[in-house]
């Protein structure tokens, strides 16, 4: 069992950072995608269902100076009330430190909810100021960081607060500890064949995490833009395909470095083209390393596909970050819901796969594979720091 399950909540009010940076519609001010604030709601209701009271901590958006209308967290109160349901209170606080977050939270009975306000309408909060964290700090009894979004931040509710509570004080929420044990089982304990499939635009995006991989993983599967700095690295003709020319030297030192290792880089035998960037473009064959001046790669090919899936349904550890080509456009889909398929497949063979990364789970969920792959993380940059080998400041100061 784990620490947060173990621990009984029965009188006590819970300070849980949470990350309900959620995207909002411009005009109404309606979420748009409420994944975040649905993640968050077993550690919350666990907490209640103990017997006690929950001040829930966040940031939304970017505010710039201070307070503003559009960032504030009150245009979640409805949404946040219809997901725990039932008859729980979900009260409001104006201001994250001011004299009414502690008046609310001093006055809390046992099952209500408080909010406070954006905890970035101070620039106290990015700064990971001590002075801002210890008050925070004061408003709850125990401190539960259930934020994996924001590990890698050492802000004064992600990290810094932390020290203001005793080690039996402090602790992961549920998400937290998922996010967190999935990640250490690919990365500490994975079971061989080890293959982590790394797509997007840019190789500069992926280096760090493709050079921790080569001491873990046994196949590293290249595709989308990335692949083809490597085929020009390796001699090949891309066409006006997306490279990255100052980096052609690195991806030959990867592939020095893969080789050196006994790692086997997997880069797509054969691309869909194209003749420009768009939907409505006209479309062909070629081999990677052999694209016709005019046309780009915009998606890996029928035998690439075939290729990357072989490689991926002989694998018992998977991870994905990143599509395989410009998936939001249907033409060039396929690739990516080949390798979802897959991942999928190889999944319900026994391999235990982890998929994190913004496009990587929206393919995911659009191709309807998100019950048939072992984890999908919430957190696009700090799951990408935790995979680079990065110590993120959310957890240490938990684990610490």
């Amino acid at each position: 069992m784990s620490k947060f399950s173990n621990h009984n909540f029965s009188g006590e009010k819970a300070l849980i950072r949470v990350d309900f940076n959620v995207p909002l519609d411009k005009q109404t001010q309606a979420i748009t995608d409420d994944t975040r604030m649905t993640a968050a709601i077993p550690t919350i209701k666990k907490i209640l269902n103990d017997g006690g009271s929950v001040i829930l901590m966040s940031h939304l958006g970017r505010p710039k100076d201070g307070p503003e209308e559009k960032s504030s967290l009150k245009h979640l109160i409805p949404h946040l009330a219809e997901l725990l349901g039932g008859n729980t209170t979900v009260l409001f606080a104006n201001d994250c430190i001011g004299e009414q977050a502690f008046l609310t939270a001093g006055m809390m009975k046992p099952g209500e909810v408080l909010l406070l306000e954006n905890l970035r309408f101070y620039k106290e909060e990015e700064k990971g100021d001590a002075a801002f964290a210890e008050k925070l700090s004061k408003l709850g009894d125990v401190y539960v960081n259930d934020a994996f979004g924001t590990a890698h931040r050492a802000h004064a509710s992600t990290a810094v607060i932390a020290q203001f509570f005793p080690s039996e004080k402090r602790m992961f929420g549920l998400l937290m500890e998922g996010e967190v044990a999935a990640g250490e089982k690919v990365l500490l304990q994975a079971e061989k064949p080890f293959t982590a499939i790394i797509g997007g635009a840019k190789v500069s995006d992926k280096i760090l995490i493709i050079e921790n991989l080569l001491e873990r993983a046994t196949d590293i599967i290249i595709g989308g833009g990335m692949a083809y700095t490597f085929m020009k690295a390796m001699g090949g003709t891309i066409g006006n395909s997306l490279c990255e020319e100052d980096r052609l030297d690195t991806a030959k030192e990867i592939l020095a470095k893969a080789e050196a290792k006994g790692v086997s880089i997997h880069l797509p035998s054969d691309s869909v083209i194209a003749d420009k960037f768009a939907a409505d473009a006209n479309t062909s064959t070629a081999p990677s390393n052999h694209i016709p001046e005019g046309w780009m790669g915009l998606d890996i090919g029928v035998n690439a596909c075939e290729q990357f899936r072989n490689v991926l349904l002989h694998s018992k550890t998977i991870l994905w970050n990143g599509p395989m080509g410009v998936f939001e456009m249907a033409k060039f889909q396929h690739g990516t819901k080949t390798v979802a398929q897959a991942v999928a497949d190889a999944t319900g063979k026994g391999a235990f796969s982890l998929v994190g990364g913004g496009d990587s789970v929206a393919a995911v969920n659009d191709f309807g594979f998100t019950d048939r792959v072992s984890y999908i993380s919430t957190g696009g940059g700090a799951m990408l720091e935790f995979f680079e080998g990065k110590t993120l400041p959310g957890i240490a100061a938990i684990k610490e």
